[in-house]
């Protein structure tokens, strides 16, 4: 027996017959070569090889696999063939539907061609066994033996799916040979390289090339196994779930389960763009970021974030915008629907609307309405947009500290969203609509920056047409917009988003504007809030002027209609108890309903004695007259001040007594006695801080009062700074500080000269009440202030 197979060249084919040897059918292999004990399908199509099989059936015999040297042969004759190949039992003969035919056979053992002969239809051979030994193997094949099968089962852990029946029969064979002959079956080697260890007959050689194959193979699968497990290390979790969910996707395809949902999503998102008519700049961006959300998984994190984002730009209104209504006259009776008196704003409005109507693609104007509550500021901007036929929205700025709130957040940021000008421009539907900013003179500062900084672009006509909010980042034009600001006090404003404001000041109403507002509007609205109807409830003007007069004291109304509001559910409550109506309420019913008056007419009794001066002061809600009370007591000259009074009319009262002393030969006082008496003034309401030097003058009157003991007529009020030369400088609020006096009753008002220019600020029915003195020196003031003596 030779120990290896013989030369490529040197074919040991001869014909004829031999008595020894054993007949078996040829079965050429183009491209397998099958090992002792392989359980093998082979695919059988050459008409010969299927002829040999069945030979081989009927006659229970095995067949012969020889590999051919050109597998490109269809006809192989003995010289295409190698001597050496595998005899094998047919297990299984097949013949499927569309003719083609299969074999399953498992290998038996090696064999030596001696001779071929040919049968009627296919190539038979004489075969000689080539069993191995069955010795057992020495030390160095039994360690041969050992490293192989540690090598195979290395093999088998580094394959992703090596099958456990495998593992157990490599741990328990025990034939050298065997073992060989398995690692060689699943090698994945030339063929070429196989049939040299098919033809290995010595097993010590045989097992050694095994070997060497393998440990390269080896090679190749541990550098693969590292390279998965850094692979798999790498992939989180959402690129697994990115390739589950491809997967998913081509499953779905293939049962024909109809479209991708994300590919008709996108399908949809791409027609919305086209509808939604943006800027060419800001489609470019949408269709970026659509391209992007096509490419990214369903299940990742920032996929719910680019969704959203490209929801805002197709819902904002790019293009969307409401016809103005230029009719001036229509304007006009909107306005006054609306609202009583206001004539300066609504004649702003008008002049608006007309030069828009001459020059449609203007600048807006943005305005802001100054005032104390309650007189309508907000209720205005709603006329406002009514008379223009826009949309109206508002959001107020009162303790906002975030500049993000008015630019909007990064959208690097989880829960980014717009700014407020974006969200009230998209919640409008139209780019041009009247946008209220609420209470901007309570803008805050916080770390987060400034907000009033972040106005300055949007509140700019110069600039605004290209406003870039940060979450959208896309130009957004704002120019179209009706920007209207308000406010209670105007210096609380940054100056320079003040600078860009076109002031509207708004005063505070008359007590006969009051009634005027109560008989058109408040009335009505509560007697539909309180589910009456109009012949159910009767306010005479006398019962409106009691309310107004004993149970409110305001610059605005809202106070008003909260009382309107409670005599309303008093007459609803009755007719719900069964009473029969019509209710008229009468001035004396209103003890009963709203309770004791709340303010009384305290003029005549405050200055019906010497020492008692009414000033004017200024405050945020609008004017407020206050009371300046001196009385002398036996004492050491001292000065005493109450009525928690700021550092400035501190010194208001210091100059007055030091003005009064320098003097006191005019005034006709006894400046001696001054050093015997001490002096308290006193400013009620004492639990309210009172600062400012427009108390000067009421200050000195009420000083000069008590101590040339003249009283200070009780219908009269002033306001004025006084300085130590005897001079009535100028202060602010003239308006307000006159509306409040009026409002309290008094007839005459003592004013510094230098104040003469705000007179034309003042409502005409509050110059036609009221008498003015305008003062430049003291002297003018005491003249007007005293009765006669």
């Amino acid at each position: 027996m030779n120990d290896t197979a013989e030369p490529e060249n040197e074919p040991q084919v001869r014909f004829g017959a031999l008595s020894t040897a054993e007949i078996v059918p040829v079965v050429p292999l183009r491209d397998a070569v099958i090992f002792p004990g392989m359980m093998v399908p082979l695919a059988v199509g050459r008409g010969e090889s299927v002829a040999a099989v069945k030979s081989a059936m009927r006659a229970e015999r095995p067949v012969a696999l020889l590999l051919q040297k050109d597998r490109g042969t269809d006809a192989p004759e003995p010289h295409d063939l190698y001597s050496i190949g595998t005899l094998a039992n047919p297990v299984r003969f097949l013949t499927a539907p569309d003719g083609s035919h299969h074999l399953v056979c498992q290998g038996i053992v090696r064999f030596r061609v001696l001779n071929f002969e040919r049968a009627d239809d296919h190539l038979t051979v004489y075969a000689e066994r080539l069993n191995d030994p069955t010795d057992e193997p020495g030390q160095e094949l039994e360690a041969h033996l050992l490293a192989l099968r540690q090598q195979a089962l290395e093999a088998l852990n580094l394959l992703p799916q090596a099958p456990d029946e495998l593992v157990n029969v490599i741990g328990n064979i025990r034939a050298p040979g065997a073992l060989a002959d398995l690692v060689a079956g699943y090698l994945d080697i030339e063929i070429a390289e196989k049939q040299n260890i098919l033809g290995t007959l010595d097993v010590s050689k045989r097992i050694a090339a095994v070997g060497r194959h393998l440990e390269k193979q080896l090679e190749v699968l541990r550098i693969s196994s590292r390279i998965r497990q850094e692979t798999q290390e790498s992939m989180g979790k959402k690129q697994r779930e990115f390739i589950l969910r491809e997967q998913l996707q081509q499953i779905r395809k293939e049962l024909g389960e109809g479209d991708d949902p994300k590919s008709a999503e996108i399908k949809e998102l791409d027609e919305a763009i086209a509808k939604a008519k943006m800027p060419p700049v800001t489609e470019e961006q949408a269709r970026n970021e659509l391209k992007r959300l096509e490419r990214m998984p369903e299940a990742a994190a920032e996929y719910s974030m680019a969704r959203t984002y490209l929801d805002w730009l197709i819902e904002f209104p790019w293009s969307k915008r409401t016809d103005d209504n230029y009719d001036l006259d229509v304007a006009r009776k909107v306005l006054d629907e609306d609202h009583y008196g206001l004539e300066k704003i609504k004649r702003r409005i008008v002049e608006f609307l007309a030069v828009r109507k001459r020059n449609p693609e203007g600048h807006a104007p943005i305005l802001c309405f100054v005032g104390p509550p309650g007189v309508g500021k907000t209720s205005l901007g709603q006329s406002i947009a009514r008379a223009m036929g826009r949309k109206f929205e508002r959001f107020s700025l009162g303790g906002m500290r975030d500049e993000a709130e008015i630019r909007g957040h990064r959208r690097t940021y989880i829960g980014a969203l717009p700014g407020n000008i974006v969200r009230a421009l998209k919640k409008a539907g139209t780019r041009n609509p009247v946008l209220m900013l609420d209470e901007l003179d309570k803008l805050a500062v916080g770390f987060q920056g400034d907000p009033a900084a972040a106005l300055l672009e949007v509140l700019d006509p110069a600039q605004n047409d290209n406003f870039r909010d940060s979450y959208l980042d896309v130009p957004v034009d704002l120019s179209q917009v009706i920007f209207i600001g308000t406010a209670n006090v105007l210096d609380q404003i940054p100056g320079p988003l003040r600078d860009r404001l076109e002031v509207i000041e708004l005063p505070g109403y008359t007590e006969t504007d009051k009634l005027e507002i109560a008989k058109r509007y408040l009335i009505a609205r509560q007697r539909k809030e309180n589910g009456l109807a109009e012949e159910e409830i009767g306010i005479s003007d006398d019962t409106l002027r009691a309310i107004i007069e004993g149970y409110t004291r305001e610059a605005g109304v809202r106070q008003l209609e909260r009382e309107i509001a409670a005599v309303c559910r008093r007459i609803t409550t009755r007719i719900a108890d069964g009473e029969a109506g019509p209710f008229a309420v009468a001035p004396d019913d209103l003890h009963e309903i709203l309770g004791a008056r709340k303010f009384e007419n305290e003029m005549a009794q405050r200055t019906s004695v010497p020492g008692v001066a009414t000033g004017l002061a200024w405050t945020p809600v609008g004017g407020q007259i206050l009371f300046v009370e001196a009385t002398a007591t036996p004492g050491k000259g001292n000065l005493h001040l109450t009525g928690q009074l700021g550092d400035i009319m501190k010194e208001s009262v210091d100059i007055a007594l030091s003005l009064i002393k320098s003097r006191a030969d005019k005034l006709k006082i006894d400046a001696a006695s001054l050093a015997e008496r001490d002096i308290h003034v006193h400013v009620p309401a004492g639990a309210i801080p009172k600062d400012g030097p427009s108390a000067g003058v009421a200050m000195t009157t009420a000083l000069v009062s008590l101590l040339t003991n003249r009283r200070v007529h009780a219908d009269l009020a002033m306001t004025g700074e006084i300085t130590l030369r005897g001079l009535v400088l100028p202060v602010g609020g003239i308006k307000e500080k006159v509306l409040a006096a009026h409002t309290a009753g008094i007839k005459r008002l003592i004013l510094p000269a230098r104040n003469k220019k705000d007179y034309e600020d003042i409502p005409e029915h509050a110059r036609e009440a009221l008498e003015f003195v305008w003062a430049d020196k003291l002297e003018d003031v005491l003249g007007a202030a005293f009765e006669s003596e």
